[in-house]
């Protein structure tokens, strides 16, 4: 059974944490984090390791708001 792959975020859901997916000339790369920004057909998300992902719109295949990251263990 194949997965499918579904666009289920809008410019509403900019400050939610999200997960993409996105086609590279390697083939896919993901990116989880808060999308901070939507405009011109660029997506910009923020990885939990403060890196900025800029994804073009039109590479997206996959993206879906998920709930917030579990917090990481004491040291």
């Amino acid at each position: 059974m194949a997965a499918r792959l579904v666009i289920a975020i809008t410019t509403a859901d900019v400050g939610a944490r999200i997960t993409t997916r996105r086609r590279v000339p390697e083939g896919f790369r993901d990116a989880v984090g808060i999308l901070e920004s939507w405009d011109d057909g660029v997506l910009r998300v923020r990885k939990r390791d403060g890196t900025l992902v800029e994804i073009s719109e039109e590479t997206l295949v996959a993206a879906k708001v998920v709930p917030a990251a579990p917090p990481r263990p004491e040291r």
